[in-house]
């Protein structure tokens, strides 16, 4: 197919606007076609009344991968989305009514180890800490910034020998425990499996180098406009970059011919000539229809997905006193909880995610402020009836809500987000978090990020190598324009 014609890129999440942005700003023609009437996918945003709230990811790490994106189309992060480092990056709130600030500074960090868990302890997290940075960077510029859609870019002897040797492909509970020995730092170390949608005697060690990115590197938070002007900046910066954006605008068919991909049929009947088409949109659902059949990929025979969850949106008219941007609470219950899930069953006693930002005046009223809470809950795979279950489970997040200290909160503004409302919303299995990460949904193993019998077509997202989060979606639209700008169909 003549180069003449633009690439389109279907989907202006995340993944997709990374795209656009590194092939626009190498000279590239690029059309992005987009469903819904702005930019950001899974990045959303929702109102209720006057109250605006973010619906997609909360935690931004790594900072740096969002300003090489923007620096790519010759843009400053500082002055397209200017970010603010939270202090502290998140509070864990304990059962037994403990607390502990994850803070910026090893030695910081260390004193507030030392305070709950003893000086033998704070000394083991510092150990602990630089084998974390050593995991970290074995693993970064080997398997998670780089293209995986050929099996060779996993033969990595040394990267791989650097990990084995660090303790990578041992369970990430036992790393953890190996190193550490109280359960409530323990705990603080390993929760974050759930990002990759596994329990923590389940996932792999490698999955630590995630605790690296947040309790190391810091969460930050755009200084205004919430985690929406990621996208919106992401966006403009595109478009600035000489790409088109087309809003309210669904593809409906990816069109080929025997060199490959051809064009982009939309809904309506219009045909947008295609050079490549990158799809950053669900996946699964995009096989379901926008695909030809010979796109098809035998990773997603039997696909495993990531839990779900429940999260409640409030409009509030007071920001509660001392209370932190993240806070989690951790339940009583431990591994129990992860059985549940895993059995398509409600956690009993759930860790919470509670979100408060400082709204800055662009999400609430003055004086008044959001606050949303996030619940692990089981997928549709599992076949649980939702219409009797959500009700119950909203119900006792108000009362857990309450019993923490957040009040009454039936009464107040809200919006829900259960995994029904997932689904419609466009996620497959009612889940925003895509694919777990099982060692056989990891890297090349991962749904490829190139078509190898359809030249020309690409993917970036989620579902796709390096995975779920902020960073690795954008990381994989800058992988699938790398691919267009090499030549490679």
């Amino acid at each position: 197919m003549a180069a003449r014609h633009p690439v389109v890129v279907v989907g202006a999440g995340l993944g997709g606007l990374s795209a656009a942005i590194h092939l626009a700003a190498r000279g590239r023609e690029v059309v992005v076609v987009e469903a819904r009437d702005e930019p950001g996918g899974c990045c959303g945003s929702a109102h209720a009344g006057p109250y605006r709230f973010d619906t997609g990811p909360s935690v931004l790490t790594m900072p740096a991968v969002l300003a090489d994106t923007f620096g790519a189309a010759g843009e400053d992060l500082e002055d397209v989305l200017p970010l603010r480092r939270l202090d502290p990056f998140y509070r864990l709130a304990f059962h037994d009514g403990s607390r502990l600030d994850v803070v910026a500074g090893a030695q910081r960090m260390a004193g507030n180890v030392r305070e709950l868990c003893g000086p033998a302890e704070a000394a083991r997290y510092l150990r602990f800490r630089r084998r974390l940075g050593e995991m970290f960077d074995a693993e970064w510029s080997s398997f998670i910034d780089a293209d995986m859609t050929r099996l060779r870019g996993m033969a990595r002897p040394y990267a791989l020998l650097k990990l084995a040797a660090a303790g990578g492909f041992r369970r990430l509970d036992r790393y953890v425990a190996g190193q550490l020995t109280d359960e409530r730092l323990i705990k603080a170390h390993t929760f974050q499996a759930l990002y990759v949608g596994l329990p923590p005697d389940k996932a792999l060690a490698i999955y630590a180098v995630v605790a690296h990115m947040d309790t190391v590197g810091g969460v930050y938070f755009p200084s205004s406009g919430g985690m929406h002007a990621v996208p919106q900046a992401m966006a403009a910066v595109a478009e600035k970059a000489g790409a088109s954006i087309r809003y309210g605008v669904r593809a409906e068919r990816v069109e080929t011919g025997a060199s490959g991909v051809t064009a982009v049929r939309l809904a309506g009947g219009e045909r947008l000539p295609a050079s490549h088409v990158v799809v950053a949109c669900d996946l699964p659902r995009a096989h379901a229809g926008l695909l030809p059949e010979a796109a098809g990929d035998w990773r997603l025979r039997r696909p495993r997905y990531s839990p779900s969850c429940l999260v409640m949106h409030f409009g509030i008219d007071r920001r509660p006193a001392g209370q932190a941007h993240h806070t989690l609470h951790f339940g009583r219950r431990w591994a129990g909880t992860f059985d549940a899930l895993a059995a398509g069953r409600p956690q009993p006693d759930p860790s919470l995610l509670v979100t408060c930002p400082e709204s800055g005046g662009t999400a609430a009223p003055a004086g008044h402020t959001t606050l949303s809470a996030l619940e692990p809950v089981p997928n549709l795979a599992g076949g649980a009836d939702w219409d009797r279950l959500g009700p119950r489970l909203e119900e006792r997040l108000l009362g857990r809500l309450a019993d923490l200290g957040y009040g009454d909160l039936s009464a107040a503004p809200r919006r829900t987000f259960d995994p029904p409302v997932w689904a419609r919303l466009g996620h497959s299995a009612g889940t925003p978090f895509a694919l777990d990460h099982r060692f056989r949904q990891t890297a090349w193993f991962r749904p490829s990020g190139r078509s190898r019998r359809v030249p020309g077509l690409h993917f970036a997202g989620m579902h796709t190598a390096p995975g779920v989060g902020l960073p690795p979606v954008v990381i994989s639209g800058r992988l699938a324009a790398a691919r267009i700008l090499e030549g490679s169909r």
